[in-house]
């Protein structure tokens, strides 16, 4: 619309009309002024895709209250975000994924709550002045912990709850502590690199209890709690009656969503504002709707089937308004249709009413979205299964230091690093959209320099790619608690003692064939809490 360059997470051979956020939430257009007749010759999701294809989308998906934050997509009410996702009410945030409640200052991190100057950290909440903890809560100045509570001056260590000065899992008196730490130097980048093995090997050998679930009943997944009756689950809270959620706080009587925030009565949907009722087949809608089907990029509607952009509307069809009586008589013929003339796509799947949008509606290709994070394709298998793929665009950027040429010591690395182009050191040839090249920026060379880390041998996305590999599926498995007294040198005995192994048997994101000791809540508890 106003013809400005913007940066966006829509490639330039996308068929879609795209306005920059301001544009868009403008009222210098009408969504209803694309709007169609429904006609029963094509099938529906034909005129659905001709529908998407016209009306504009913004260029990225974020909210009112942003500063200094045009490189980051699916932000809000943040200050200083780049080349993030998923950040809310955050300040200097930087290369990291869902990040919220007034962290600041993290770098290379991800799923953290209310945490302050970190680095590496995965699965965290309410920590400070660390690097590289993994499921980690309340913890200060440590590195290298998993699974550890109330910790603070902690290094290379475990299952550790309300200690200090504790070095590779021994209690030290804080002189011996604080002389073992100077002696590491993770200032260093050969140092860092083998501390991080030790750390991974250490992961491995320890105890993990066989899921994060903690104020919850009748719940299967991980990392859920306050939750009530919430099945094959992830990433969430303060759910009930929920079934195959992702990242779906406060909902209810719901199955099949994922990023959906206060609601109930959901089904098939994705990346949705806080508050839905009965709002079913739908991606990226905004706050307050009710009664919506096939629907995107929707805000505060009731009585809406298969529209898009749409803003305080009722009964509309494919973008046209209708009477209560006209609507209420042509859904169900709609619904007919879609199941007398379904759409099939080129791979011969049929997609009747009740099936979410085929993926050759989609505006992207499978390796530009988060699946191929966690569902990992090569291109010939993505191209098999019928979705679409996205090559490396040409870049002409010319390297200027590679990464083996980077000092090794952050103390000796000057100024002027932040007017080089540094080689990723996959150099393109992995699965994890590697960029090729990238550069430091000045808050990050002194965040480095801050907290005496060396300087990064990845690009930003390879880098992320380390971090996902680092959490578990967001797949079950059944399995048996490992406790035996042969895994694992318990401290106690446990009931099952007399009997061998234990009895206990539960659903877990830990693959069989991992080589990590699981044991059931209640071995687990009487090891470690």
């Amino acid at each position: 619309m106003c013809n400005k360059n913007m940066v966006s997470n829509y490639a330039l051979d996308v068929k879609r009309k795209i306005f920059c956020i301001e544009c868009y939430w403008s009222d210098s257009w009408n969504p209803s002024q694309y709007s169609l007749n429904y006609s029963f010759n094509p099938s529906f999701f034909d005129q659905l895709r001709d529908l998407f294809e016209h009306v504009p989308r913004p260029n990225l998906v974020i909210r009112q209250g942003n500063i200094a934050s045009d490189y980051a997509n699916y932000t809000g009410e943040s200050k200083n975000v780049y080349l993030s996702f998923s950040i809310v009410q955050s300040e200097d945030i930087y290369y990291s994924t869902n990040i919220i409640d007034r962290s600041t200052k993290c770098f290379d991190c991800m799923d953290i709550v209310a945490g302050t100057e970190l680095y590496g950290n995965i699965d965290c909440t309410k920590s400070f002045n660390s690097i590289f903890l993994i499921e980690c809560r309340e913890c200060l100045n440590s590195s290298f912990l998993f699974d550890c509570v109330n910790c603070s001056d902690c290094f290379l260590s475990s299952n550790l709850r309300n200690k200090r000065f504790v070095f590779k899992n021994k209690q030290l008196s804080e002189i011996d502590y604080q002389k073992a730490v100077r002696e590491v130097d993770i200032g260093s980048f050969t140092n860092l690199q083998t501390l991080l093995a030790d750390f991974s090997f250490l992961l491995k050998t320890l105890l993990h209890k066989y899921a994060d679930i903690t104020h919850s009943s009748n719940t299967t997944g991980n990392h859920i709690f306050n939750s009530k009756n919430t099945l094959s689950s992830f990433d969430t809270h303060d759910n009930e009656n929920v079934k195959y959620g992702n990242r779906c706080p406060f909902v209810k009587d719901s199955m099949d969503i994922a990023w959906f925030r206060e609601g109930e009565l959901i089904y098939e949907y994705t990346n949705v504002g806080k508050t839905g009722h009965s709002v079913i087949f739908g991606e990226n809608n905004w706050a307050e709707n009710k009664n919506i089907i096939y629907c995107s990029q929707i805000k505060s509607c009731s009585d809406l089937f298969a529209c898009i952009g749409l803003r305080n509307k009722q009964y509309c069809i494919l973008n046209k308004q209708y009477t209560k009586e006209e609507y209420e008589e042509l859904v169900p013929r709609i619904i007919a249709h879609m199941n007398d003339m379904p759409y099939v796509d080129s791979k011969g799947r049929v997609y009747r009413y009740g099936e979410f949008f085929p993926p050759e509606l989609s505006p992207f290709a499978y390796n530009e979205t988060i699946a191929q994070e966690y569902f990992p394709l090569t291109k010939e298998e993505a191209l098999s299964k019928g979705y679409k793929w996205k090559d490396p665009e040409s870049r002409d950027y010319k390297i200027t230091k590679e990464p083996e040429d980077l000092p090794d010591y952050i103390k000796d690395v000057p100024d002027s690093i932040l007017k080089e182009v540094i080689g990723c050191e996959h150099q393109g040839k992995c699965n994890e959209q590697c960029t090729t090249a990238f550069k430091i920026i000045e808050p990050e060379l002194q965040f480095y320099r801050r907290m005496n880390l060396p300087l990064p041998r990845l690009c930003p996305n390879c880098r992320h790619y380390q971090r996902l590999k680092q959490r578990n599926p967001l797949k079950l498995w059944h399995r048996q608690c490992m406790c035996d007294y042969k895994n694992y040198q318990n401290t106690t005995k446990h009931p099952h003692h007399s009997k061998g192994q234990c009895p206990n048997e539960f659903e877990t994101s830990y693959a069989p064939d991992r080589l990590e000791i699981v044991y059931c809540e209640q071995c687990y508890n009487a090891e470690v809490v």
